[in-house]
């Protein structure tokens, strides 16, 4: 008996660690699932118009984030007081699209006061036509090494977002190529998944190409040429989100996932489409 009882007792022991385990590993992957945030590009209009109603519905929608895209509507230049509005939404700020111009040596300290006010600690470069010359993408690559040194200190990074050019072909590779080889690995290269796959390129393998610098993500649809029977919208289109999610986890260091809305199909406001991309998400997500 006391042999049974013994037998039985170090399976219930084995059983309760393994469902421990399991439960600690299912906390571990809810823990490392990134955040969610909007771009307010996608709400260009109605951000301007109405800047805390906005943010009021996009918190509504359960965002716990949003990237700033250099409109504040009634509150331009005010960073007290947009930052009252994020904390009164609990929404933090997950980032902000800025030009090179916002941070040169004229401009620097204005900006980097600004957004460090808002608790934003990473400025992307969301657009430069250099990027896609073969003697500006040089250009690029030195403002942002530079931009680099300068804002370490600060607690705050920089970082590119791609178009499709990026994936034209440069020197053998491309120039999104380039511009990540040539960099600091402590600047962020941030996908916008929907131009890497409008240009024919697969995310996945970009975020596996440079591990640890998409800190930061554009979820956002943008269909190939040709395709038929889909739609820019997240879950409802082409994109392989799930295993690039698992991929932005394990290898990209991603700390949120921002989606972006450019098109408004089927008659859908800006709004209306992000909460349907938003939507898409979620259930993506759920699987992780």
């Amino acid at each position: 008996m006391k042999i049974k009882t013994l037998i039985l007792l170090s399976l219930l022991v084995i059983s309760t660690k393994s469902f421990g385990a399991g439960i600690d590993k299912e906390k571990s992957i809810s823990q490392s699932i990134p955040k969610l945030s909007v771009q307010l590009w996608s709400v260009k209009d109605e951000v301007k118009a109405d800047f805390k109603g906005t943010l009021t519905q996009l918190a509504d929608m359960g965002f716990a984030g949003v990237e700033f895209a250099n409109e504040f509507g009634e509150f331009k230049g005010n960073a007290k007081a947009v930052k009252h509005i994020l904390d009164e939404l609990g929404l933090k700020g997950s980032g902000a699209h800025i030009s090179f111009e916002q941070l040169n040596d004229e401009n620097f300290d204005q900006t980097v006061s600004f957004y460090h006010t808002l608790g934003v600690d990473m400025l992307i470069v969301g657009w430069d036509e250099r990027a896609w010359h073969p003697e500006g993408i040089k250009e690029v690559v030195a403002l942002l090494n530079k931009l680099d040194k300068k804002l370490a200190p600060l607690g705050m990074k920089t970082g590119f977002h791609n178009h499709d050019h990026e994936f034209n072909a440069y020197k053998g590779i491309t120039y999104w190529d380039y511009l990540a080889k040539n960099t600091s690995q402590n600047i962020i290269l941030q996908q916008d998944v929907g131009w890497t796959t409008y240009a024919g390129k697969d995310p996945i393998d970009y975020v596996k190409r440079y591990p640890g610098r998409t800190l930061t993500t554009h979820y956002k649809v943008k269909l190939p040429e040709g395709i038929k029977g889909k739609l820019p919208l997240i879950g409802q289109d082409t994109i392989d989100w799930l295993n690039l999610s698992k991929t932005n986890i394990a290898v990209g260091g991603t700390l949120w996932f921002v989606v972006e809305q450019e098109e408004y199909p089927n008659g859908l406001t800006p709004l209306q489409a992000v909460q349907q991309s938003k939507a898409g998400l979620d259930k993506i997500l759920e699987q992780l």
